[in-house]
């Protein structure tokens, strides 16, 4: 299928990529892309064959958040009255896709990631960076608060005094910076991202499914409990685990000291 607003590859076995394509619009968000966008990732999901997604963002920025043209137009056009922010109705249902998918998520940051589009990148899993990419959560320029999960993912990722550094100023930060302080994975140069992003992709496409997905669900749900919690929650996911076909081929793998070979469906 073909889409208006992003485009969809198979650049690797196991590996679906997605392209945010409004670059004339830095990749802002409307409602034609979000609705793109979940199609495209419910159709990946529903793919066993596919283990990872990387997104990444048409020409020079990743995504801008929220097309200001279209939040100016919102603006003038809904009744105050209504309390309904345009981020709810628009940006969050991506966000929590991102985040609750049963594929790791790889955001290839090729430019410019700010606003709800850095919370975009922040919801995925991994976050590989181009060297010219530069990245804010500039919500409180235009009198707003961080909207699109930036007040959960920040202080989680690079602690609680830089995120409140970065959301109370708005500033960018470079590549760099953004790797000092953990808020990316790695910098690579512009023409080298697609490539690398994608082996890494392919890294992970190479386990088997039913870790990786319990992996990170493992992971994300390590955010909201204590240990013991989480050692529940582990209990219960290798019990699910220890009679796969899965664990069977890479434990006789090991033992024959050979490369698994895992189910790909």
């Amino acid at each position: 299928m073909t889409y208006d607003t992003i485009i969809l590859e198979y650049p690797a076995d196991g590996v679906a990529l997605i392209t945010l394509n409004r670059p004339d619009r830095g990749n802002g968000v409307v409602p034609e892309l979000v609705s793109d966008l979940l199609h495209a990732m419910n159709t990946i999901e529903a793919d066993f064959s596919v283990r990872v997604l990387v997104i990444t963002g048409a020409g020079k920025q990743f995504c801008a958040g929220a097309d200001l043209v279209e939040f100016k137009r919102y603006l003038e056009t809904q009744h105050a009255a209504s309390q309904e922010p345009y981020n709810a109705r628009v940006l969050h249902p991506v966000t929590q896709k991102l985040a609750t998918s049963r594929l790791p998520v790889i955001a290839a940051i090729n430019g410019g990631a700010t606003a709800g589009g850095l919370d975009f990148a922040l919801a995925c899993d991994i976050r590989i960076a181009s060297s010219k990419a530069k990245l804010g959560e500039t919500y409180i320029k235009l009198g707003l608060t961080p909207g699109n999960g930036g007040s959960y993912f920040l202080p989680r990722l690079v602690g609680s005094g830089m995120a409140a550094e970065l959301a109370l100023t708005g500033d960018l930060i470079d590549a760099q910076r953004a790797l000092d302080i953990g808020l990316v994975n790695n910098v690579v140069e512009p023409d080298e991202l697609i490539p690398a992003a994608v082996a890494l992709a392919a890294r992970i496409a190479e386990r088997p499914r039913l870790a990786i997905e319990a992996t990170k669900q493992q992971l994300r749900q390590s955010w909201h409990t204590d240990l013991q919690g989480t050692m529940n929650n582990a209990f219960w996911a290798v019990a699910t685990l220890t009679y796969s076909d899965d664990l069977r081929e890479g434990v006789n793998a090991g033992l024959e000291k050979r490369t698994p070979v895992y189910n790909r469906k």
